[in-house]
Parts: structure tokens; sequence; C-alpha cells
């Protein structure tokens, strides 16, 4: 089978030496598509290929469509928005991603974020420090966990919300289970953010939770833009000056934000969360891993089309 790893920003150097090992080794052939500066390049690489592993790379419908031979495609990493399901499903593709591989650097850089903002920017000004303080964890899996451990080490008293993980599980990691989310946002002046964005949840973080939060409440999305209601946040910016918002992708309103609510806010320069050596070549290795048991066994644990 042919192997395709498409992929706008290349792997590191020591993933893909990885990646062509297990590849070759299962007994496939792999080809590359590193750096590509266009969809036309995306689209003539597709159309021999049975399999495809991406990054943040969008597989679209007409990238489904100009590729008549895949049976599968990986996005390395655990989002998968970026892939189009209902035409994956519509062609017989298997679509698959990589949980939990970069679920460390994810969780490592929302404390980046908190420990940044506390500090005051490192500006050499009085700070604050984050033991002793309230963090809630929206949504516990694999990103919430790691979450959880650090919370440890700095000393915070650490609840989550997440109505698809048991209470065991939760109070195992040492954390304190919430009932809701508007319990969470009550209770905590940190709230970090680690949903996927899907029907359920785009939109959902807004104006009630948020307005529920304690004195000088820190929101922190390493997740998606598309979870936060904008319109609500501007409103919370507007409504409490002592709201900050942490995030790893940056809003559309950015602009009106920078312009109004200086010092309240840390929007990273691109989405980062998983932009480590060590997250990078483990979600490379999962994803060729993934794709030779499936053509040897046919197993689809990490399915997510129906």
């Amino acid at each position: 089978m042919k192997i395709l790893v498409a992929t706008e920003k290349a792997f590191a150097p020591a993933a893909m030496e990885q990646i062509r090992e297990i590849s070759v080794d299962g007994g496939h052939e792999l080809v590359l598509l590193e750096n590509y500066k266009n969809t036309g390049e995306f689209l003539s690489a597709v159309p021999d290929a049975d399999a495809l592993i991406v990054r943040s790379d969008l597989v679209t419908s007409e990238i489904i469509a100009a590729a008549k031979k895949l049976r599968i495609v990986v996005r390395a990493g655990a989002g998968y928005d970026n892939i189009d399901l209902e035409a994956c499903t519509a062609q017989g593709i298997v679509a698959m991603n990589t949980p939990g591989q970069n679920s460390n650097a994810v969780a490592e850089l929302a404390f980046g974020l908190m420990l940044y903002h506390a500090r005051g920017g490192f500006s050499g000004k009085t700070g604050n420090e984050l033991r002793g303080n309230t963090l809630g964890i929206h949504a516990f899996g694999n990103v919430g966990k790691y979450v959880a451990a650090i919370s440890r080490g700095f000393g915070m008293i650490t609840y989550a919300f997440d109505p698809f993980v048991h209470d065991n599980i939760i109070v195992s990691s040492g954390v304190k289970v919430c009932r809701s989310a508007e319990e969470l946002y009550s209770k905590c002046r940190y709230v970090t953010l680690h949903m996927p964005a899907n029907s359920s949840t785009l939109k959902s973080i807004d104006y009630d939770l948020m307005v529920r939060m304690p004195p000088d409440a820190v929101l922190v999305n390493s997740a998606r833009k598309e979870i936060i209601n904008e319109e609500d946040l501007l409103r919370i910016f507007n409504d409490r000056s002592d709201f900050s918002y942490l995030a790893d992708v940056q809003p559309d309103c950015k602009e009106v934000i920078e312009d109004k609510y200086k010092g309240r806010f840390l929007f990273t320069a691109k989405k980062m969360g998983a932009q480590t050596e060590e997250a990078n070549i483990n979600a490379g290795i999962a994803a060729a891993r993934q794709i030779v048991d499936y053509f040897k066994t046919g197993n689809e644990k990490f399915r997510v089309n129906k």
C-alpha cells in the first residue's frame, strides 16, 4: 500500500525517520509531500494514495474526491476538525486521530500561559503565585489528566467537570468532582478548557458561565477558538475589569481585545499546543502504527467517523 504523508508543516526529521521505518517494515511504500504551498499540490499527490497522514492540513471533500484509492486517513494529533468526516464516510474511508500523543505538551502550555500572566508577563513587576488558587478543568480527557497532575505540583485546588468521565477517574487523579459546568465556573478562579470543537461544544463557553467566575478570573483556552462565544467574551471583558483570557488560538475578535483590554489577555502567535519535538514525534509514530495495524488487522480503535 502507498502511504502519503502530506504536511504543510513537516514532521521533525526524527519523527519522519521512524514513520518511514514503521511503514517500510510493515510492507508499505512511503511517499512525502512536505511544505507544500497550495491545495493544487495536495490534490495532485493523493489520487494513488491508499493511506494518508496529515497534521493540521485540511482534508476537504475536494481532497477526498481526488483520492480515488484512499482507504484511511489519520490526523497526527487529537483534534480532527480539519478532516471532512462526512466526505470520508460517503467514500468508505476510515478517519482516525491519535489521541493522547500531544496531551502533555498542551497541558504544559496551559500552565505556561497561566504562569506568564500571573507573573505580569515577566516584566519585573510584582505578580502572584498559582499555589493555593482554584483551578477548574473543563473536560477531563487525556489533556485534562495531565493538567491535573501538573496542578498538584503547583499546589492548586483542582476541580473538574466532564459528564462523560466516571467520578472515580477524576477522584483518583486527586481532583474534586463538579456536577455541572456552572458549578465548576462558580468555584474556580482559573478555568482551563480541553474539549473538542463539535456540534455540542460550539460557542458553549458563554457569558452565563464566564460571569460566574470568582474575582480576578482567568479563562485559559488551549483547545479550539470555536468553543468560545466571542460576542459573550467581549461582553464579559466590558462588564468585568477583573476578567482575563489566555488562549493558544487567537479569537476572531482579537483586534478589539488588543485595543481595549491591554494587560488582560495573552494570545500565542499561532496555535502551538502540540508544537514540541516530543509531541511531533509521538503523534507521527502513532499515526504510522495505526495505519500499518489497520491494513494488517482491520483495527479501527481510533476511528472518528461513522
